[in-house]
């Protein structure tokens, strides 16, 4: 792809994202996201090879359908109230099938299936953007109609999207798609706090972008596209198996690590909301997410592959990509736990 053609698509991607987030008009917001989606098509089908192209294929009618479904909601409660004002969602239908355009276009069970598909056929660096970027727009929609979304429906989705996300995990041996599996369970824990405390959310979703994009760039560096492959980052680098061990445990909210903070403040509030139930379901579905990140773990960090090539090691072969971004994001990943009391104030 030419650098003109390249940079007019990754604009056009941060413009769409900051048309929604921005806007007051629901018209506008509709268009911010159409935006979004067709900047990203030609980067996902940029491989031009059949499993790009169904990849690209799926998210398209994916997200139009999610765009669809927006924009009915919307026209429903304009004509219902009168106003296309995205604060003022008060008619219930409108609201209902808003939820479940955002759960759609987010990736949350039970409409996730195209979350992993789409994932497996982009490279690591788009499904990098997939995994963070893309969520800013419909997160932002969220937290704008919050006070008219009905609790229970989001309650009932984030319960369910952390189960799948580390149920949907076990089984998997592409680091794409436990990366697509962890994302929805991340996405599920904000769902669940979203309409008690949206401080909270927003810290969970910019934690999670931090992980994600430290453990994206973690497997772009060693080029690690399934577990076995995994078994040979010691061979480029015995420091970024360390690192990558880190950020695994991150993901998967082990204490003194940041990805601990976000699950300890939504299990207090929710204890503290008489929600213990659902606390208990949550931390259970911690523990399935938990058992993935750590089989990476053990195979990065414990496991050696059989090796055929004549040397150990990679390190003499010198890798060409900026560091810069994943030594900012892994050290936030690992170290910014003791900053919780400052956050809480």
């Amino acid at each position: 792809m030419s650098p003109t053609i390249l940079t007019i698509i990754i604009s056009s991607l941060a413009t769409g994202t900051i048309i929604t987030m921005t806007s007051h008009h629901w018209l506008m917001a509709w268009i911010g996201l159409e935006m979004n989606t067709l900047a990203i098509i030609p980067i996902i089908s940029t491989m031009h090879n059949p499993r790009s192209t169904e990849a690209a294929t799926k998210y398209f009618l994916t997200q139009a359908a999610a765009s669809a479904m927006i924009l009915f909601s919307s026209m429903i409660n304009a004509w219902q109230t009168g106003t296309w004002n995205i604060t003022d969602l008060s008619y219930s239908p409108a609201h209902i099938l808003l939820t479940m355009a955002l759960a759609m276009k987010l990736g949350l069970a039970p409409m996730h299936f195209w979350l992993p598909e789409v994932l497996q056929g982009s490279t690591l660096t788009t499904a990098l953007i997939i995994t963070t970027w893309q969520k800013l727009a419909p997160m932002a929609l969220i937290y704008m109609t919050l006070n008219n979304l009905s609790t229970t429906a989001l309650i009932t989705l984030g319960l369910l999207s952390s189960i799948v996300g580390g149920w949907g995990g076990l089984n998997q041996t592409q680091t794409r798609k436990i990366m697509a599996f962890s994302s929805i369970a991340h996405l599920g824990w904000m769902f669940t706090i979203t309409s008690i405390m949206p401080n909270i959310m927003i810290l969970n979703l910019m934690i999670y972008m931090i992980m994600t994009t430290a453990m994206f760039c973690s497997l772009i560096l060693s080029k690690s596209k399934t577990i076995q492959d995994t078994t040979e980052a010691w061979t480029l680098s015995p420091m970024l198996t360390v690192v990558m061990m880190t950020l695994l445990l991150s993901l998967g909210g082990l204490p003194p690590l940041t990805g601990f903070m976000p699950k300890w403040l939504i299990l207090e509030e929710l204890v503290t909301q008489n929600l213990t139930s659902t606390a208990i379901i949550m931390a259970m579905s911690a523990l399935l997410s938990l058992f993935f990140y750590l089989r990476l773990t053990y195979t990065t960090t414990l496991t050696l592959s059989p090796n055929t090539a004549q040397t150990k090691f990679k390190w003499r072969f010198k890798p060409n990509h900026m560091t810069l971004l994943m030594g900012a994001s892994s050290t936030m990943t690992i170290f910014l736990l003791p900053m919780t009391p400052l956050i809480l104030l």
